[in-house]
Formats: C-alpha cells, structure tokens, sequence
C-alpha cells in the first residue's frame, strides 16, 4: 500500500517560512501525480500545489509566487517550501498522491492516497 508521512509543520509568525516534507512510499513517480492540499477549521479542502515528473508544478493562486513544491526521487520525498506565510495560510497540510493524468485536473483533495497531515499555524 502507498504510505505517505508528513513533517514540517508547527507555528510560525507571519512573514515566516515553512518547509513541509513527505516521505512517500510504494509510489512510482514516473506515473504520478504528487500534490498537497489543506484544510482549515470550517473551510472546504484547498488544492495547494501539484507536480508529477513531466509537467510545470501547479500553484493554488492563493500561493503562487510564495510558495514551492519539489520532489525528490533518490530520497523518496515530497517537500513544499513555504515562505510569506500569512494567518490565511493556517491548516491542516496533506500529502497526497494519485495517478499521473490526475495532476491535469488539480483536484489534490481527491487522490486516493494522502498521509495524515500535518498542522501549520501562523499567528
């Protein structure tokens, strides 16, 4: 089975950065699509970023140009670079994967495969 373990999370005043990172198991990267999404308290799921091996990684507008997605094959990880943050950034951050076409669609909260998640809170 796909297991997908996120890290990084915790508080952080505005302005501040934030690196998040998945450890992503089972999962072949040449014919996935990888991508975060989160979720705060009362709000729907939000699609963040998304990137697979041959396309442009994809940015939610809300965090173009402040926050970066990559991925890293020889270590089997999934890392999202957040910087600016700001208190609308607050969430619960998945990680998730599904099959390579489903990166055309940036529909990330509905991979079939996402870890646990991991808090981010700026205030």
């Amino acid at each position: 089975d796909v297991q997908l373990v996120e890290s990084g999370g915790g508080s952080v005043q505005p302005g501040g950065s934030l690196r998040l990172s998945c450890k992503v198991s089972r999962v072949t990267f040449s014919s996935a699509c990888l991508g975060w999404f989160r979720q705060a308290p009362d709000k729907e799921r939000e699609a963040v970023a998304s990137i697979s091996k041959d396309d442009v990684p994809t940015y939610a507008t809300s965090v173009q140009g402040r926050f970066r997605i990559s991925e890293d094959t020889a270590k089997n990880t999934l890392d999202l670079q957040m910087d600016s943050l700001t208190p609308d950034d607050t969430a619960m951050y998945y990680c998730a994967a599904g099959h390579l076409i489903m990166c055309t669609a940036f529909a990330i909260p509905s991979f079939p495969d996402r870890g646990q998640g991991t808090q981010v809170t700026v205030s």
